[in-house]
């Protein structure tokens, strides 16, 4: 008597099923709490939603939410264009600076390894109280230890240089973009961790062919710098550039996260969805400008 052996599968067919098993979870998580509120906050941006028995009422009013947004409100234009200019001075610096900090940690020397933790160390830690309690933002609440911590990592050593030079004060433009610049170094360093580890990785991957090429033609560290390391690690710029303007985009310390955040307390969830889908609009075109923008200097390695 022969036995049911069951239903035969092929092997890249099972493993197509393990697949879908795998991330099955995911997509179910991802479908219920991702795409239908988000598709539900874009209905909302176009309606008036107030509360009520068992739900909310919901009243078509097409895009009177967006006029509110920009000619109604009399803080969210002004804290988007605050947000714009914020990010458009600190990304060129917190570029510059990761990459300087990688080179750097790419040399051999005693510590490397304890180096290179301390300047990742933020982005295990990189919590919201963690932060807060660093930089001073709790010190308001009556924590004085916060306060007293937080100034172990504000500096205007640059501006002091600057006066005692004897020109520093010249522009009220210049004198407030150095101060925005060097009172909180702090932030830069605790903003450059990832960074940093994503230009180590790019360095780590110049081929030893290169460098060899480079000292059997003579040339110097500067010429080396800029005729091959740069070059090699230029498309991890354009990707630091990407992941640094979201992540200013999305701190928890936005003025515009938090407006948005207030008007959706006062239950114009309406008004806060509209809000909401203009700053994604407004970062999406920075974001694809700067990307076709930078894209021309990229070199990539074509094999």
């Amino acid at each position: 008597m022969k036995k049911n052996k069951g239903i035969q599968m092929p092997y890249e067919k099972r493993k197509s099923l393990y697949g879908y098993g795998f991330i099955g979870l995911w997509l179910v998580g991802t479908i219920k709490w991702f795409l239908i509120p988000l598709i539900t906050s874009l209905k909302y941006s176009f309606e008036t939603v107030t509360p009520a028995t068992g739900g909310v009422q919901e009243t078509w009013v097409g895009f009177e939410n967006y006029v509110y947004a920009f000619g109604v409100d009399p803080n969210y234009s002004k804290y988007l264009v605050s947000v714009l200019e914020d990010t458009a001075i600190k990304t060129p610096l917190i570029i510059i600076f990761s990459l300087f900090v990688a080179v750097m940690l790419n040399q051999k020397f005693k510590g490397r390894g304890f180096a290179r933790a301390v300047f990742f160390l933020p982005v295990i830690i990189a919590t919201g109280p963690v932060y807060a309690i660093i930089s001073g933002d709790m010190s308001s609440s009556g924590s004085s230890d916060a306060s007293q911590f937080s100034t172990m990592f504000e500096t205007d050593l640059v501006g002091e240089l600057l006066e005692f030079v004897g020109i520093y004060g010249i522009s009220d433009t210049i004198t407030e973009t150095i101060q925005s610049v060097t009172t909180d170094i702090f932030s830069l360093v605790w903003n450059s961790g990832i960074q940093i580890l994503i230009f180590l990785a790019a360095l780590q991957n110049i081929p030893v062919s290169a460098k060899e090429a480079a000292q059997m033609e003579g040339a110097t560290a500067w010429e080396y710098f800029w005729k091959i390391t740069f070059p090699y690690v230029s498309p991890m710029i354009l990707a630091n550039l990407i992941f640094t303007i979201i992540d200013s985009f999305t701190d928890t310390s936005n003025s515009v996260m938090n407006r948005i955040l207030e008007v959706q307390s006062d239950w114009k969830y309406g008004e806060a969805a509209a809000m909401a889908w203009s700053y994604f609009v407004i970062v999406m075109i920075a974001v694809g400008i700067i990307t076709v923008i930078v894209n021309k200097f990229i070199y990539y390695e074509v094999d």
